[in-house]
Parts: C-alpha cells; structure tokens; sequence
C-alpha cells in the first residue's frame, strides 16, 4: 500500500472541530494553485513517511486523540488513502479528510469511512482552470461537492479569498451557487501567500474581510457562515 506522508501534526483543536486530533500531510497534488499554502508537499519525496510511521506514531495514542486529520497536499490524490483510513478507523480514530475533490471517484469511497469534511471550492467551476492549471478540474470539485451533500456527513466548504483570481462579485455569485447546491456551512478563509513578492496580494485579501457588506451577505446566505482570517 503506498502512502506518502510530508509531516505530521502531533496535536490540533482547530482542524477537526470539536475533537482533539492529529493531522498527516499527505504529498502529491496535481494541481498548481498560487495560493497553496504547503507547496513543499505537491511533489512525491523519496524521504517521506508511510504507514508504518503512522501506525507508530498513533498506537501509544489511542483513547488520548479522538481523531486524525488527512490534510495535504491533496490527500485524494494518493491512491494508498483508503486503506490507511480503514485501517487508522479501525485503531479507534474518528477521521477528518481536508480535500479540494480533486478525486471523485476515491472520494466516493471513502465517504463511509469518514466524520468530518473541509472541501476547498476555489472559484466558479468554470473559471477552476485558471487557478488549478487543469482541464475539467472543476467538474471534478462539483461531483465532490455533490457527493458530500448527499452523504450527510458533518463537514464545512471553504473558499480562499485569492485576490489574483476572486472579487466581490464573483464571491456573491458563487456563494449563492454554493446555497442553491445545499450547502449550509461556508466558510471564507484568508489568503496566506508563502513567498515574500505575495505579501501585497495578502494585504489586498485582507479587503475582504473588512467588507462589512460582503459579509453581512454570506451570513444571510448560510445557516452558519465564518470569515477565518489567517
């Protein structure tokens, strides 16, 4: 089972609501965002972790962390996921994917195995090529999308509010695309650009957040909205 692991965060109470958990990094993404805030993690490393590593690090505590977060990179993206989740369920671990549904298809499968979601929706799935660097890559968030609604499943959607790519308009047309979808837990998250020639784009993300309008709109639209500044 190949599974490749960037890091691991040995202790969070922000990444899994309401539960005390750790978080793996998993590598390999096949998208490009600017805006990605562990690009460290998009390429295969031949000095990462696996399973092994892992199942070490999480034995000694069980009945002391609720859960595991799979975060990324993409954690779609590896193939080997699915087994590492039944296998990590099965020590006794609830289990939270953060995801940007870059994989349909394995998310399908693995919904029944899991607690909790964040799912990155970037921008109107039509204008996902110009942010990801893809073709199609945004039909493939929005069967994502689909899936996790009709789950059932806890979870949060979140939009990073990348000024290269997002403004206010698109922000308000896309939020009520994601309402008229079903989704009821939106959460706007601000750009945190990791190389110094960004910070200008940073500082205008900021905007958003002081656009007191623009929010007080979101909140309208969703039972439970969040502006999460970085």
């Amino acid at each position: 089972m190949r599974f490749n692991i960037g890091g691991i965060t040995s202790l969070t109470t922000i990444d899994f609501p309401g539960h005390l958990a750790a978080v793996v990094f998993c590598q390999g993404c096949a998208w490009r965002c600017p805006c990605c805030h562990n690009p460290h993690l998009l390429p295969f490393s031949a000095n990462s972790g696996d399973w092994r590593q892992l199942q070490a690090f999480l034995e000694p505590r069980r009945g002391l962390l609720d859960g595991v977060v799979f975060s990324g990179g993409e954690p779609l993206f590896q193939s080997g996921l699915i087994e590492v989740i039944k296998n990590v369920r099965a020590m006794g671990f609830k289990i939270a994917l953060h995801t940007a549904g870059i994989h349909p298809g394995r998310f399908k499968k693995m919904l029944p195995y899991l607690d909790w979601v964040g799912l990155d929706i970037k921008t109107l799935f039509e204008h996902y090529p110009q942010i990801t660097g893809v073709a199609n890559s945004g039909a493939r968030a929005r069967a994502s999308l689909a899936l996790l609604l009709e789950s059932g499943i806890a979870y949060e959607v979140r939009t990073t509010a990348d000024p290269d790519f997002l403004n206010r308009t698109i922000l308000l047309v896309l939020s009520q695309a994601l309402a008229n979808a079903g989704v009821t837990h939106y959460v706007l998250q601000e750009c945190r650009p990791v190389a110094s020639e960004h910070q200008i784009a940073r500082t205008h993300a900021a905007a958003f957040f002081h656009d007191h309008s623009l929010l007080q709109q979101l909140h309208e639209t969703f039972h439970s909205f969040i502006a999460r500044r970085a």
